[in-house]
């Protein structure tokens, strides 16, 4: 840290706005308010990352925004002061398109944390940035070197075979996880393995169809009869979390359900898109880090780094990590 930097309980809505305006400065060229309308909608960077449009068609349904390529995670709950000389560690995973702006990606981070961010607006310099995979980490650029060094940007489903037709997987829900109904977030009693795994495979697939060649799901319907069988212990509370929207000039209560939940039975055909949540999590406002989970147990298959192998056309994902000081 440069300046103090005040860390509210959850970080996550903080570092995407600072990440979005100074995104906005870099890659905007006509300076409209809105980028609806604007020429250059097709080719700006910064609505294919930031928020990018929804397709004027959709065989499914009628989407306002699609997924954005890009999630951030904060570090752990919890308000914090960081003064000067002391380091803030967040990740931020990558998808389809954003990969490949990752040097303006860390551009922005330069100029958002030099801008000043958090009440008071700390500032901030980025010294190193990580690529995080589950073979371990490895140092990719510091701003004085200049250069991003090769490294794989994509995770790979490796299927294993199973003859068991009983698997078990347990997650535990780190941040507010939103399944909502009726545009409503669900309490822990009406929350279902079904309601859960569905969302994960729609996450995954609607990611895949946006960010690489196809779509993962062909019948939806046989996937969700298998969660008849599927058995589950929760042992999850709810844990409330307002943010400020600029936008919209209010307050948003965003609060979700944390802990664990326990799934027993025929999970492999959902074992890609659990490992998959891992990274690109799960529910509502995912873009702020909500709805991540670590995974425990064992499962009909695993992730490793590298070129996409299996699972017909996952989606793409690199994860970065940025320490601050």
């Amino acid at each position: 840290m440069r300046q103090t930097i005040r860390l509210p309980d959850y970080a996550g809505s903080m570092l995407r706005g600072a990440f979005g305006h100074a995104l906005r400065q870099l890659a905007c060229m006509t300076r409209q308010k809105e980028c609806a309308g604007c020429p250059l909608l097709a080719t700006c960077p910064y609505p294919a990352i930031f928020a990018p449009p929804a397709p004027p068609a959709h065989r499914l349904q009628k989407f306002s925004q699609i997924p954005a390529p890009y999630i951030i995670e904060p570090s752990d709950w919890g308000s914090r002061v960081l003064v000067a000389g002391e380091t803030l560690i967040f990740h931020q995973v990558l998808i389809g398109r954003a990969l490949q702006e990752l040097p303006l990606i860390l551009l922005t981070w330069r100029r958002a944390l030099a801008r000043g961010i958090g009440a008071g607006d700390g500032t901030a310099d980025l010294v190193r940035v990580v690529h995080c995979s589950e073979r371990g980490d490895q140092e990719i650029h510091r701003p004085e070197v200049g250069t991003i060094a090769t490294h794989d940007q994509g995770i790979a489903l490796v299927g294993k075979s199973d003859d068991s037709p009983t698997s078990t997987a347990t997650l535990r829900f780190e941040t507010p996880l939103r399944l909502q109904q009726n545009g409503r977030a669900l309490p822990p009693d009406r929350l279902q393995a079904r309601t859960l795994l569905m969302a994960l495979a729609r996450r995954a697939n609607l990611l895949a169809e946006f960010y690489s060649p196809s779509a993962l799901i062909d019948d939806f319907a046989t996937l969700s009869a298998t969660c008849a069988d599927i058995r589950e212990d929760k042992n999850l509370r709810w844990l409330d979390w307002t943010r400020y929207s600029s936008r919209q000039q209010q307050k948003m209560s965003l609060g979700g359900v944390v802990g664990t939940w326990r799934l027993e039975g025929p999970l492999a055909p959902f074992a890609p898109f659990l490992q998959l949540g891992k990274w690109l999590h799960v529910g509502k406002e995912t873009v702020f880090g909500l709805g991540r989970y670590t995974l425990t147990d064992g499962l009909p298959g695993d992730i490793s780094a590298g070129p996409l192998r299996t699972c017909e056309h996952p989606c793409q994902l690199v994860e970065k990590q940025a320490t601050i000081t």
